[in-house]
């Protein structure tokens, strides 16, 4: 089956359901790295992306916005970056799957046992949480920017840049 669209699953409600030893079948996380660029350096600067409403967001929209901000960092600062993605999916996302079509009434239990399988995974972000920060220098304080702006666009929630400078 396709997958259902994200504003299916960007409201927070229900309880939390996290705890995978009691389930079964459950997919991958799609976030491949939670670091990238250069980790060993300290960089002074750091920008992150925060978000303004209490949402959840897919694992799947958090990898493609670590993506774009990646590319965009990697051809205007490259090594001189750190990409951090704050928070990991650890809500377990479920969809009761209903046959449609012809015939479908024959072999549909309707409502009945509507619990729910595993489908993917999110995080559950509420007001002001981190979902990506970016260490970098002085000098491409306007290249994070832009790709923190560009990550922005792949997520289900309005969202802020904040920038703090380290003390030395």
């Amino acid at each position: 089956m396709t997958r259902k669209p994200a504003r299916m699953y960007r409201k927070v409600e229900g309880q939390v359901y996290t705890r995978q030893e009691y389930m079964g079948g459950i997919p991958t996380c799609r976030i491949t790295q939670f670091d990238t660029g250069n980790l060993r350096t300290q960089f002074p600067f750091s920008l992150s992306l925060g978000t303004e409403e209490a949402a959840q967001v897919r694992d799947i929209a958090l990898e493609a916005a670590r993506i774009s901000a990646v590319r965009v960092m990697e051809k205007a600062a490259p090594n001189e970056f750190h990409l951090k993605v704050r928070r990991f999916p650890h809500q377990i996302l479920r969809e009761h799957k209903m046959a449609m079509g012809a015939g479908a009434d024959r072999i549909s239990a309707g409502m009945r046992g509507a619990f729910g399988k595993p489908v993917g995974h999110a995080v559950r972000a509420e007001i002001g949480s981190e979902l990506l920060t970016v260490y970098t220098t002085k000098a491409h304080l306007d290249a994070a920017k832009e790709a923190l702006r560009k990550a922005s666009h792949k997520l289900p929630v309005p969202t802020r840049v904040s920038i703090t400078e380290r003390a030395s």
